[in-house]
C-alpha cells in the first residue's frame, strides 16, 4: 500500500484506545504502538507535511501495511503492546540494551593468583565469578573485595619480582599487603585471596567471623605478623562496607530515572537504590531520534513491564502521558501500590538530577567517541588514499590446524567500531589441505556470491536486513601480498570487485607492521599513530575471532571422535548427535528411547549406543 492508502484506511479507524502493528512489504512485524485514540495516532504516521525524527521516518518509508487491535482501555492497550513488543521484538520499537554485556570477576590460577574485574570471559583456565548483568555491581563487589583484603592492582609479577624494588604507593597508604616486599608469604596471601572470593560470594558477615577466629588462632599460635594481617583486612573490611553511604531512607527500595538528549540521540539512565545505597546504574542510548517525550513514554512501560524487578518508589524526572495506565500496571505486576512521582524538592529530587547528570555525561561521551572514530576513518582514508571514510570494514583471517582443516574468521567494524552482528564464520568447502591463499580466495568468492544474491532479492522487491545484503566501503586481509593477490583474482567479475582491498601486514614479533594494497606496494602506518591503532585493533579482533572458531571446532571434532568409536556409529551419525545432545556427556546419559529421536538413529542403533556407554556389570 501506498503511504496515501495507508492514511486514508487510518483515517477509518475508531477513536478508541488499542494497540497498532504495522508491517513492510514482507509482512514483517517492524513497530508496534499504543494508542488512546487509534484514528488521531495513526494518521499522524502518513499524513503528509507531519515532521518526524529519522527514526520514525526510516520506519514510515519501510511501512506496507499495518492491523489494529481495539482495547476496552489505555491500561489494556499499555499492557497489550508490552506483550506484543516482548514477543516479535520490532525493529524499530526501543531495544533496551544497555550495550555493557555481561561482567566478571576473574580470579587467576598464577602461583599467586590476582583479582581483577573483567568484561569478557576467556577460555584462559582461571576462575570467573559471575556473569553479572550489572557491571556497575561487579566493579564495585571487585574493588571492595581487592581493598578489604589489600590485595596488588599493580602489574607486577610474582614471584618473579618479590624484592626487586621498594613497594608502591598503594602499599605506603595501607591500600595493600605489599607482596613484593618479601615479608608475605604465599600461604597468607592465598588465604587473602580466597577470603575476598567469599566475601564476593556471600558477603561479609560469615568472612568477620571467620577472619576473628583465625586472628585469634594465629595469636595464639604466637604468629603476630599473620595476626596483625587478618586484623587489618578486618579493620579494612569494616572501614569500605561503612564507606557505602546511605542516601535514601535504608527501609525503601528506589529507582530513580531520568532521560537527556541531542540532536540525534537520547539516553536514559537508571539508578537503583536498594537498602538506602546505590546499588546499580544503567544507561541506555537510542540513536536516530531526538524526541525524548516519545522514548519516555515507550521506555518507561517496556523497562518495567518486561522482566524487571519493580520497586516500591520510582521517581522520575518527568510522568509519561499514560501515567494511570502504567501506574495501573506496575501496581498490579508487583503487586502492591507502586509511588510513581516528580520529586519537587528534597533529597529525591537531587537524585533526579544526578540521573539526568549521568544521561547527560553519557551522552557527551559518545559524542567524544563518535568524534573520535570520525578522526580515525578520515585518517585512515587520506593514508589508503580512499575517497571517502570507510564507514563499514570488512577483515578477513584464515586459521588452520595439523590435518589441514581450515576455517575464517570474518569480522565487521561500522563507524569505527566492532559490528558484532556482522561477524560470520566460514568453513571451507573445496579447499582440501592447508592453503592460505586458496582458502581467502573461497571464502570472499562466497562473500560476493551472498551479496549479489541479496542485491538480486532487493531488486525483485524483497530487501532484506541480513549484513551480506551490505556492500562494504572497505575490506582487509590478514596477510600480505600473496593474501591480497588471492582475494583480487576470486573477486574479478563480481559485484565487489570494486570494493578497495588491502592486507595487514605483520612483523616478526606479529605486531601490525604496514599495509599492503592490491598492486603489492606496501603503506606504511607506525607514522600515522591513530591509522596504526586502529587497524592493530582490526588485524587483532579477527584473528582472536578466527582462533575462537577454529578452536570451537577442533573441540566438536575431538567430542565427535569420541563417538565415532561406538561400534557402527559413523562421522554423520555422531555429528547428528553432537547436533541433538550439544555433548558427549549428555550423549552417555541419554535413554535408548531420547538417542533414537536423533535423526538418522533407529531404536537398534539407539540400544547399541546406551549399551557402549552402560555395559552390563
Amino acid at each position: 500500500m501506498t503511504k496515501a492508502e495507508l492514511y486514508k484506511k487510518a483515517c477509518m479507524l475508531p477513536l478508541l484506545p488499542g494497540v497498532y502493528i504495522i508491517r513492510d512489504k514482507s509482512g514483517t512485524i517492524i513497530y508496534i504502538g499504543k494508542a488512546k485514540r487509534l484514528r488521531i495516532r495513526v494518521s499522524q504516521y502518513f499524513r503528509e507535511g507531519v515532521p518526524h525524527d529519522n527514526k520514525v521516518s526510516q520506519m514510515i518509508a519501510h511501512a506496507y501495511a499495518f492491523d489494529v487491535i481495539v482495547c476496552q482501555s489505555e491500561f489494556e492497550a499499555l499492557v497489550l503492546e508490552a506483550s506484543q513488543i516482548k514477543a516479535h521484538t520490532p525493529k524499530y520499537n526501543i531495544l533496551l540494551k544497555d550495550d555493557k554485556g555481561y561482567s566478571y570477576i576473574k580470579v587467576t590460577k598464577d602461583e599467586w593468583p590476582r583479582l581483577s574485574f573483567t568484561l569478557q570471559k576467556e577460555d584462559d583456565g582461571a576462575e570467573y565469578i559471575g556473569p553479572y548483568t550489572s557491571s556497575f555491581a561487579a566493579r564495585q563487589m571487585a574493588e571492595t573485595a581487592m581493598d578489604a583484603f589489600l590485595l596488588p592492582r599493580c602489574s607486577r609479577r610474582f614471584p618473579q619480582e618479590i624484592g626487586r624494588g621498594r613497594p608502591c604507593l598503594n602499599a605506603h597508604i595501607g591500600k595493600c599487603m605489599a607482596v613484593c616486599s618479601g615479608k608475605i608469604s604465599r600461604e597468607n596471601y592465598e588465604q587473602a585471596v580466597k577470603s575476598a572470593v567469599h566475601l564476593i560470594r556471600y558477603g561479609k558477615k560469615d568472612i568477620l567471623k571467620t577472619l576473628n577466629e583465625r586472628m585469634l588462632e594465629a595469636s595464639d599460635r604466637l604468629e603476630f605478623e599473620t595476626a596483625a594481617l587478618i586484623r587489618d583486612q578486618i579493620a579494612a573490611i569494616t572501614k569500605v562496607t561503612a564507606g557505602q553511604k546511605v542516601v535514601v531512607d535504608p527501609d525503601v527500595e528506589m529507582d530513580v530515572v531520568a532521560l537527556a538528549g541531542t540532536p540525534g540521540s537520547v539516553c536514559a539512565a537508571v539508578l537503583r537504590f536498594r537498602e538506602g545505597r546505590l546499588t546499580d546504574k544503567r544507561e541506555f542510548l537510542f540513536h536516530d531520534t531526538a524526541d525524548i517525550a516519545a522514548v519516555r513514554e515507550e521506555f518507561l512501560p517496556r523497562y518495567y513491564l518486561d522482566d524487571e524487578q519493580i520497586p516500591k518508589v520510582i521517581a522520575v524526572d518527568e510522568l509519561p502521558p499514560d501515567v494511570d495506565a502504567l501506574q495501573q500496571a506496575l501496581n498490579e505486576k508487583r503487586g502492591s501500590e507502586v509511588q510513581l512521582y516528580v520529586p519537587q524538592r528534597g533529597d529525591k529530587a537531587h537524585l533526579v538530577e544526578m540521573a539526568h547528570t549521568n544521561a547527560v555525561e553519557r551522552l557527551a561521551r559518545e559524542s567524544g567517541r563518535y568524534a573520535r572514530e570520525e578522526k580515525l576513518l578520515d585518517e585512515l582514508a587520506q593514508v589508503l588514499g580512499l575517497p571517502k571514510p570507510p564507514r563499514t570494514i570488512e577483515s578477513y583471517d584464515i586459521s588452520n590446524w595439523g590435518d589441514g582443516t581450515s576455517v575464517c574468521g570474518m569480522v565487521t567494524f561500522r563507524d569505527g567500531k566492532p559490528y558484532k552482528a556482522g561477524y560470520r564464520k566460514f568453513k571451507m568447502k573445496t579447499v582440501a589441505g592447508t592453503d592460505d591463499y586458496a582458502s581467502l580466495a573461497e571464502t570472499v568468492s562466497r562473500r560476493a556470491a551472498e551479496y549479489e544474491k541479496y542485491s538480486e532479492m532487493a531488486a525483485n522487491g524483497e530487501p532484506s536486513s541480513n549484513c551480506f545484503g551490505q556492500k562494504p566501503d572497505l575490506l582487509l586481509m590478514d596477510g600480505g601480498r600473496g593474501q591480497v593477490s588471492a582475494a583480487k583474482a576470486a573477486l574479478a567479475g563480481t559485484a565487489l570487485a570494486d570494493v578497495p582491498l588491502y592486507g595487514m601486514v605483520k612483523d616478526d614479533h606479529h605486531r601490525t607492521r604496514a599495509i599492503v594494497d592490491s598492486e603489492g606496494r606496501e603503506i606504511a602506518i607506525n607514522m600515522n599513530r591513530g591509522t596504526f591503532t586502529f587497524v592493530t585493533a582490526i588485524q587483532d579482533e579477527t584473528h582472536r575471532f578466527a582462533n575462537a572458531y577454529r578452536k570451537q571446532q577442533m573441540k566438536q571434532k575431538s567430542y565427535s571422535s569420541t563417538l565415532t568409536e561406538v561400534p557402527g556409529v559413523g562421522p554423520k551419525t555422531a555429528k547428528a548427535l553432537m547436533t541433538q545432545f550439544k555433548s558427549v556427556g549428555a550423549v552417555k546419559e541419554a535413554t535408548p528411547d531420547q538417542l533414537e529421536n536423533t535423526p538418522g538413529v533407529g531404536r537398534q542403533m539407539a540400544q547399541t549406543i546406551y549399551e557402549y556407554f552402560h555395559p552390563q556389570g
